[in-house]
């Protein structure tokens, strides 16, 4: 931001035109602010079963070098978008690449329980149940008390309910005879 501040400030100077301090704000804002910027339009057009668009906005976000938060905070959406579109495959490997970065210090709790919730939605529809729990455990030791936490117990519990709830019996045939 040094660099923009002092190209604008050198062209202030050399075309001796006063800059808005407002306008250069919103543009110091819209330049750093730009992959996270793509990231909600990302999400607005994959909510709405756009996930054609949503990919090519995550992809351009990619492109533009965001930085390590960003970039994880793009991938956390990204495998959300593969999970939308019952791309499990894609959105597990996406999102345990995210977790992969975890050990760099860039991921931080809300984003690690966002990504292991997600995590353990792809797992359920995949059908990996013991990974779905595990990831739903994890979801509730990052953070307890978090909207993901409450998404897990509720997931855990449905589970539980499932497994206990009878199964309806079978009609019996009778032999003829």
């Amino acid at each position: 931001m040094l660099i923009l501040t002092g190209l604008a400030l050198l062209l202030s100077w050399a075309l001796r035109v006063i800059i808005n301090p407002v306008f250069f704000l919103i543009l110091v804002y819209l330049i750093s602010m730009r992959a996270r910027l793509l990231v909600d339009g990302a999400n607005l057009l994959s909510t709405r079963g756009k996930h054609q668009v949503a990919e090519s906005l995550f992809q351009l976000a990619l492109r533009l070098r965001p930085d390590a938060v960003t970039r994880l905070i793009v991938l956390i959406n990204y495998g959300v978008t593969h999970l939308r579109q019952g791309k499990f495959k894609e959105a597990i490997e996406v999102l345990e690449g995210v977790l992969g970065a975890k050990s760099l210090g860039t991921l931080s709790p809300k984003h690690e329980a966002a990504c292991r919730y997600n995590l353990g939605l792809a797992y359920l529809r995949a059908g990996e149940e013991r990974k779905a729990v595990g990831e739903f455990n994890e979801v509730i030791d990052v953070m307890p008390d978090s909207l993901y936490a409450v998404g897990a117990r509720t997931a855990l519990r449905k589970r539980k309910e499932a497994k206990i709830r009878p199964k309806p019996a079978e009609p019996s045939q009778k032999e003829d005879g």
